[in-house]
C-alpha cells in the first residue's frame, strides 16, 4: 500500500486504492482504511434563519436563479428589487410570503427544492447558458418532469464525463462546493503513457501548481493497467486533475468522475438522469459525504 510521508504530524494519511480491482460504480468499490481528516467549522453555512425571515441571497438562490455567492453580485449590481426599491445590502432579510423580491424584473417565487444526480456525457457544457456551446448539460433535463429552474453544482469541463449534481438548493449547493467541507470526488483517468512509478509517489506527496500546493488523497493504477489510475481528491480547484498529470508530463486521454458527495453514476448511461431518494438527500443535509 502506498502512503504519502508528510513532515506534518497532524496530516491525514494518505491512500492508494487496491491496484486489483477495477474501479465502477456497478461493482464494490475497494475497501480503505479510516481516515482522520481535520475539518474546520464553517459555522456560518449552518446558521439558520430563527426570526421567521430569510436572507435575501438565500431566497433567491432557492428560487432556483443562481448559487448564493452568485446571488451577492447580483444583489451588489442592483438586479434585486424588494417591495419595489432596489436592495443593494446583502445581509437583508425578507419574508417569502409577504414581501415581493424581484430579479431582473422578474418576481422570483419560492420552488420546492429539486436534487438531480446525472451521468455527463463528453462534448457538453456544465453551465445555464453559452452562446458559443452547441450543447448544454441542462438541455438534457426534461422541462416536463423537472419545471423547477435548477443549476448545475461546480463544474466538469466539455471533455469530462460522470457525476454531475443538480439542485435549486443554494444552501446544499454552497455546502457541496465549499473548500471546508472537503467533500469526497473521486476520477477514473486514462492516460497517454504508463504512469511511473516517481510519478505515483508524486501525486501522492504532493508538488506546487501555479495557484498552490496539491496532492491527491489516493491513488491507485486499475487492473495493473498502469495507463488507466483511480484518483480521489476534495479540491475543487479549476481542471486539478488534469492539471495534475500536465504537471508532470501526462495527456489525460479519458476522465470520467465516478463518485461526488457519496453520490454515482449507476444504472445510468450517459445522459441519463434522476431525482435524488429521500436516504440521499438527507445523507447530503447531514453532511454525510463518505
Amino acid at each position: 500500500m502506498e502512503r504519502r510521508n508528510s513532515k506534518r504530524s497532524d496530516a491525514p494519511q494518505k491512500k492508494s486504492y487496491s491496484p486489483t480491482k477495477k474501479f465502477s460504480d456497478t461493482k464494490r468499490k475497494p475497501t480503505f482504511n479510516k481516515r482522520t481528516v481535520k475539518k474546520s467549522k464553517p459555522t456560518r453555512l449552518e446558521n439558520g434563519d430563527d426570526d421567521g425571515l430569510v436572507r435575501l441571497n438565500k431566497y433567491i438562490a432557492n428560487s432556483g436563479v443562481c448559487s448564493r455567492r452568485e446571488a451577492d453580485t447580483f444583489i451588489k449590481t442592483g438586479l434585486v428589487t424588494v417591495n419595489g426599491k432596489i436592495v443593494t445590502d446583502m445581509g437583508v432579510k425578507v419574508d417569502s410570503v409577504k414581501d415581493e423580491i424581484k430579479f431582473n424584473g422578474e418576481r422570483l417565487k419560492g420552488e420546492k427544492p429539486v436534487y438531480i444526480v446525472m451521468n455527463k456525457p463528453k462534448d457538453y457544457v456544465t453551465t445555464l447558458s453559452d452562446s458559443h456551446a452547441a450543447n448544454l448539460v441542462i438541455d438534457l433535463i426534461s422541462k416536463e418532469k423537472c419545471p423547477e429552474r435548477i443549476f448545475p453544482v461546480g463544474r466538469l469541463d466539455k471533455a469530462t464525463t460522470g457525476v454531475l449534481m443538480f439542485t435549486n438548493d443554494g444552501k446544499m449547493a454552497e455546502k457541496l462546493t465549499h473548500p471546508a467541507y472537503q467533500v469526497r470526488k473521486i476520477y477514473q483517468v486514462t492516460l497517454d503513457k504508463n504512469l511511473k512509478k516517481a510519478d505515483f509517489d508524486a501525486i501522492l506527496e504532493g508538488f506546487t501548481l501555479y495557484d498552490g500546493e496539491i496532492h491527491a488523497d489516493a491513488l491507485s493504477y486499475i487492473e495493473g493497467d498502469q495507463k488507466e489510475v483511480g484518483i480521489e481528491i476534495h479540491s475543487g480547484r479549476n481542471r486539478i486533475v488534469r492539471r495534475i498529470f500536465e504537471h508532470l508530463g501526462y495527456k489525460v486521454k479519458k476522465l470520467d468522475r465516478v463518485y461526488f458527495a457519496g453520490l454515482t453514476k449507476k444504472n445510468l448511461k450517459r445522459g441519463q438522469w434522476r431525482f435524488l431518494t429521500e436516504k440521499e438527500i438527507n445523507l447530503l443535509r447531514m453532511g454525510a459525504f463518505e
